[in-house]
């Protein structure tokens, strides 16, 4: 696969645009691979748009639903009734029930965490709430965080979550569609990654808390959808992805403080075919490891880190929505060295792609219809 070294600006912009693009691998076809190397088992069926997937200490397994119902999935099977006390959700357009995550000491508290769209279409927002996990049921349910300012319309919630070692947590936020302006303001939570504490208060010592205007809980900026977060357990390196417009998707290295750029540079252009900057890279402004023209759509992350696939131990797997596939991003010191077109063959749009305690793949598939489906090497 070809390897592409962007160029600096024009001349006609140099003087506006001086940040050196980063070398990137920006092609939307990469490699197949052997279907006969893995085998793929469907876990569970007849789920309406399954979105994320938490492992539970006893094996059991929580899915959520979009429509705003959450799944048990124990011994092997789907129990046939819902999680009973989840919060009402926003299901319109994008909105729905988005991300299940278990708190770094759940054994201990028993605390989930769920993201979500609240409110109307009107005025809504991504929401965090936590709630007590005890025998199908949740109790002490306890919205924690909503962005601010609420939005109108239904598109662009992010929603996707990363604990860090000291027990706080990344949220990713989308910018509105509508707000894409509001992804560069520090008194906007749009288009931003936000770092709270596991009660929903801003981390003390985020980048912008001694500045006046700006919101406490901000820990990156210029995103435009991130649905894909993931922290590599042994570098500590953080890594998001976000959906671009018509392309530019894009994964980028998560630092505190860094502004990414949406949408003042792009890879991307709008629906309509207009463009919408002159600009792929400015002083400033963050590069990405690796963007994709055409869009894929990314829509969930892992990092493999167990050895049940020891060739993709170290590597990105990121689900694709538009691409029906998980793309495997070989990365190597920190850059991108190749990529991989995995499941492609299942011909599903993937939601989500998650790996379990015993090192095995599951993925979940964004239909009425969903399924969640184990993969694992072919004997």
């Amino acid at each position: 696969m070809g390897r592409m070294i962007l160029a600096a600006c024009v001349a006609a912009t140099l003087a506006a645009c001086t940040a050196k693009p980063a070398d990137q691998v920006a092609e939307a076809e990469s490699p197949k691979a052997d279907a006969a190397k893995y085998q793929v088992a469907a876990v569970a069926e007849g789920l309406s748009f399954p979105w994320s997937i938490a492992f539970l200490p006893d094996g059991s397994m929580l899915v959520t639903e979009k429509e705003g119902r959450l799944r048990v999935i124990r011994d092997g099977k789907l129990l046939a009734e819902p999680v009973r006390g989840v919060p009402p959700v926003l299901f319109d357009g994008q909105g729905g029930l988005f991300q299940v995550s278990l708190h770094p000491r759940f054994a201990e508290n028993n605390w989930i965490y769920l993201t979500y769209a609240a409110g109307t279409e009107g005025a809504n927002a991504t929401r965090l709430t936590r709630a007590t996990f005890k025998d199908a049921a949740l109790s002490d349910v306890t919205a924690l965080f909503s962005a601010q300012p609420a939005k109108s319309g239904t598109a662009h919630y992010g929603g996707r979550i990363a604990w860090l070692p000291d027990e706080t947590l990344l949220l990713t936020l989308g910018d509105g569609f509508s707000y894409r302006t509001k992804a560069q303001a520090l008194d906007s939570d749009l288009g931003k990654i936000v770092r709270l504490r596991d009660d929903g208060t801003p981390a003390p010592d985020n980048p912008f808390v001694s500045k006046a205007g700006a919101r406490p809980e901000i820990y990156t900026l210029g995103h435009r959808n991130v649905q894909g977060i993931a922290r590599d357990s042994v570098s500590g390196a953080i890594y998001a992805h976000e959906h671009g417009p018509m392309g530019g998707d894009e994964i980028n290295l998560i630092q505190a403080g860094r502004n990414y750029g949406w949408p003042i540079i792009t890879y991307g252009r709008d629906y309509t075919g207009a463009q919408i900057s002159p600009f792929t890279a400015r002083a400033g402004l963050e590069q990405p490891l690796v963007y994709w023209v055409p869009s894929i759509a990314p829509s969930g992350m892992t990092i493999v880190t167990k050895d049940l696939f020891p060739a993709w131990k170290g590597d990105l797997l990121v689900s694709a929505l538009a691409g029906m596939q998980v793309r495997r991003v070989h990365l190597q010191g920190g850059k991108v060295e190749s990529q991989e077109v995995l499941f492609g063959e299942l011909g599903e749009r993937i939601r989500d792609v998650a790996e379990a305690p015993d090192g095995s793949l599951y993925l979940l598939t964004d239909s009425a219809e969903g399924k969640v489906l184990r993969v694992t090497p072919k004997p």
